[in-house]
């Protein structure tokens, strides 16, 4: 069944010539949005996109559906603002606070998406830990904050999941294995370790610790989950980070599957102000 961010998706693929910054840019996951893609051909019983090497053009058919979808969006952002008219949505503020691996890769989409569709309400987006962004939600200081693995009372808008990957320097002897066998922590114990912590209390070593394991040879901790990619291509170490923080350039790395695999979720938790906001209601319902 396709829906509007299959058609917001489909424009932004076709301006940009590439799925992972369209992805980026309407709030998907790589995957997801070529699962998307690949729904959005199979209703219309032909491709859209031809995918050359370096970059995603369109067929003709693809052309054709693209000025239909670019009208259809345009009416439609001409309806919502006459709702926002009536709502008194056609100026505000959203203060956001999130911590940097978020504010680097899935809140940008979104937030340039929203603000595509309101323009009169302006999100302010703040960088924080994931302590900060806990504390100013207790505080009243932001509408909303992005909060990690957040407990199901909370009520968060799920915005993301993605595995904890193990990232090795390219001729590591861990990385002669499979992908899908993949290293488990007690493999990671004793290794030269570049701990990344993306600025959150969950990060490698906390996770390690909670398998019962201790990662013995930390090297260096950085905050930058870049930086770690850096510094492991360098042969400083191996760490783990994010798989939505992987390098898009991973020559000189190996990336291997946690065993057992391990994820994370990240959600967007209102404080009070933000319940009471209209702007950051109309905000989550259109996520």
């Amino acid at each position: 069944m396709m829906n509007l961010s299959h058609w917001r998706l489909l424009v932004a693929v076709a301006d940009l010539r590439n799925i992972s910054r369209a992805a980026q840019q309407v709030g998907l996951s790589q995957s997801g949005a070529s699962q998307a893609i690949a729904q959005i051909e199979a209703s219309l019983g032909a491709p859209l996109f031809v995918r050359e090497r370096r970059e995603v053009l369109l067929t003709a058919l693809g052309e054709q559906v693209l000025q239909h979808a670019r009208g259809m969006l345009v009416e439609l952002d001409a309806i919502r603002a006459l709702g926002d008219a009536a709502l008194g949505l056609h100026a505000g503020r959203i203060r956001l606070a999130t911590f940097p691996s978020v504010l680097a890769t899935v809140l940008p989409g979104l937030v340039s998406a929203f603000r595509r569709r309101h323009p009169g309400i302006d999100v302010v987006a703040l960088e924080g830990s994931d302590e900060e962004v806990e504390a100013w939600l207790a505080e009243d200081t932001i509408e909303l904050g992005v909060v990690l693995n957040p407990a199901p009372q909370r009520q968060a808008v799920i915005i993301g999941r993605d595995a904890w990957m193990a990232l090795l320097p390219a001729q590591h002897p861990l990385g002669r294995r499979s992908s899908e066998q993949g290293v488990s922590w007690s493999d990671l114990a004793d290794q030269p370790f570049v701990l990344a912590t993306g600025g959150c209390n969950v990060h490698a070593h906390s996770l390690a610790t909670q398998a019962g394991v201790m990662l013995n040879d930390i090297r260096v901790t950085v905050r930058d989950l870049a930086s770690a990619a850096v510094l492991v291509r360098e042969g400083l170490g191996v760490s783990v980070i994010p798989e939505s923080a992987l390098p898009s350039d991973q020559r000189g790395l190996r990336v291997m599957q946690l065993q057992p695999p391990t994820y994370r979720e990240f959600g967007l938790v209102c404080s009070k102000a933000g319940r009471d906001s209209a702007a950051v209601q109309a905000f989550l319902r259109e996520l």
